[in-house]
């Protein structure tokens, strides 16, 4: 499923092989390794990934790949390890709960949207948090009594409780993430959460 809306989709540039290898801002690699433990602790399955340059302020440095967080996420690629680790905790902790106690169905699947992409926030010069893989865009939820659940027709919903679990789970990753975008924000973000570990303090 290609991302939607948080900006222009663009190939990564081919790497030249003369740059190096770490041409763009990221977590040293003691907190990268503190954040590995971090998941394992959390008994989140993972596998590291290399750090990797693509073009002007795009690439991977300390980075993982999410195998298996105890919730189901579709669509998931490079994701840097401290959104990783706020990432899982927001979808065991607030998203499961939440549809089951709202709900009264066990969450199957969480629909992502895809994590790393090399461009920009759409209408601007400046460079996504999806360029370093520091962000994840949701659109779904699947449940397990077979309902499906999407921002772009859900967000608001005519079935009450159905809004409150979106409203629940927004609310919920305010409070992990630095940047959190919803339909509220504006039309790119009708179809998604935008969820970003960058200590911004917005929730839109």
């Amino acid at each position: 499923m290609m991302l939607a809306a948080c900006g222009r989709s663009e190939p990564p540039a081919r790497r030249d092989s003369r740059a190096p290898a770490r041409t763009i801002d990221g977590p040293s690699a003691r907190e990268t390794a503190q954040c590995h433990r971090d998941l394992r602790e959390l008994g989140v399955v993972f596998d590291p990934l290399p750090d990797r340059t693509f073009g002007p302020g795009c690439g991977i440095v300390g980075t993982v790949k999410l195998l298996d967080i105890g919730v189901p996420t579709t669509n998931l690629g490079a994701v840097r390890c401290g959104q990783a680790r706020t990432y899982a905790q927001w979808a065991r902790n607030a998203v499961a709960p939440a549809a089951y106690q709202i709900l009264g169905s066990e969450l199957a699947k969480v629909e992502s949207m895809g994590s790393y992409n090399c461009r920009n926030v759409a209408g601007t010069a400046r460079r996504s948090g999806h360029s370093i893989a520091n962000a994840i865009d949701i659109g779904g939820f699947q449940l397990k009594d077979g309902r499906r659940l999407s921002v772009l027709n859900d967000w608001n919903s005519p079935d009450p409780d159905v809004r409150r679990f979106m409203r629940v789970i927004h609310a919920s990753a305010c409070k992990r993430f630095g940047t959190v975008l919803s339909p509220d924000y504006n039309s790119a973000h009708r179809n998604h959460f935008h969820l970003e570990d960058d200590k911004a303090k917005f929730c839109r």
